[in-house]
This record gives structure tokens, sequence and C-alpha cells, in this order.
């Protein structure tokens, strides 16, 4: 897997890159999105992928304050031992007559 080096503002300086619409530049928008998260929050990793400084995970954040649950494939790049960067994918979970293909988008079954 090839990626390119970085050009973010502070990124050489070790600021984290966090490429989601929803997380604020650096370690202080992680820590605040965890601040805010529910108390009730539920994360349930699933499969979970690496090849060099990268790792993908399929989960599912459960009770998150919405609707839905929502499923997430969250690709970060460790650098030095360190989270230096993250995207992510998000879907609103999808109920069984809402499934074309009649599958649970994580896990085994459906939830709710």
């Amino acid at each position: 897997m090839h990626w390119r080096p970085l050009r973010d503002p502070g990124v050489g300086s070790g600021q984290l890159a966090l490429r989601s619409a929803h997380i604020e530049l650096g370690r202080e928008g992680l820590f605040n999105l965890i601040k805010a998260s529910p108390a009730s929050l539920k994360y349930e990793p699933g499969l979970i992928m690496a090849e060099g400084d990268f790792v993908i995970v399929h989960g599912r954040s459960s009770s998150i304050g919405l609707p839905r649950n929502w499923i997430a494939a969250d690709i970060v790049r460790i650098a030095d031992g360190v989270l230096a960067e993250h995207w992510d994918v998000l879907q609103d979970e999808a109920a069984r007559a809402e499934s074309k293909s009649g599958l649970p988008m994580f896990g085994d079954t459906f939830t709710g």
C-alpha cells in the first residue's frame, strides 16, 4: 500500500490529521468527540485488518443519541507507534426490512 506525505498544517509537528466531517483537526478534536459522546455509547469492533502502517476496523457504535446505530470502517495510519491519521466511512445501520441482501451490515443478526 502506498501513501503520500501529508501537507496539512501542523502535521509535521505531530498534529493528528482527522479526515472526518464530524471531528475537529488534531488530538484535541478527537478528545472533544469522546468527551461529547453519551455515557451510554457502546462500540463493538468487528473485522480488523492491517497492512504496513495502516489499520482498518469495521465496527458498530450504538446508544449514540441518534435514531440509528452507526456502522463504520475506521482507517488509521500509525507513525512511530502513534496515531497519525484517521479516516472514517459511516452509515446508519439498516433494519432487516431495508436490507436488499437480507444480511445484516454488522455481525450475524439484525438489531432492534
